[in-house]
């Protein structure tokens, strides 16, 4: 996340929701998981918080990671060009994962564009409880484990899992997979 208006967006929204939450660094970090040099990094946006601290921030707060990243005031109809977000996490053979946008609203989707290439995972931590996830396939083969379970999603299907348990996203064939993600986040009466 090189970009000095999003880092300042994450410092400013993170900052505000720890705030209207009446959560010290302390306890925000402890229902995060995260260090408090992490935080504190974050808040003053001197930091370059990986995919997974921004996911562990916007669950300890009830906010989706868009909520963390878009500027204040974010309003009316957005369009979201694909050359005009951020990649969140980029693998180490050149894949990339962009949030392109959330819906808002008390229970939101998050809508996610991911890109792997042969040999490249990404694990992820459990989500809030009550999280599922749903990923189509554009083109390849995504090997996706929840847990201990491992399925083979090839172009052109889609799956649907329970994401508030571990779970990895790998290329599963010889060239280059392509998916969408929805993380459909809990609302308040839907957390299990």
């Amino acid at each position: 996340m090189p970009d000095r208006d999003t880092a300042a967006a994450v410092a400013c929204n993170v900052r505000a929701a720890r705030t209207r939450r009446g959560l010290s660094l302390d306890r925000l970090c402890e229902r995060a998981g995260i260090s408090k040099g992490a935080l504190v990094s974050v808040e003053n946006g001197a930091g370059n918080p990986s995919l997974s601290t921004l996911v562990r921030l916007a669950d300890a707060l009830a906010l989706s990671v868009s909520d963390l990243l878009d500027p204040p005031g974010t309003e009316g109809i957005r369009v979201v060009r694909a050359d005009s977000t951020e990649p969140l996490w980029t693998g180490p053979a050149g894949g990339e994962v962009r949030l392109l946008l959330t819906t808002p609203g008390p229970a939101p989707v998050e809508l996610w564009r991911w890109r792997m290439l042969p040999g490249e995972l990404h694990r992820s931590a459990p989500h809030l409880p009550g999280a599922h996830e749903t990923v189509t396939v554009l083109f390849g083969e995504l090997a996706l484990t929840v847990g201990d379970s491992e399925q083979r999603v090839p172009a052109g299907a889609t799956a649907l899992f329970h994401s508030d348990t571990a779970h990895a996203y790998a290329c599963g064939g010889e060239s280059a997979c392509e998916f969408l993600m929805t993380v459909h986040l809990p609302g308040p009466h839907d957390r299990r």
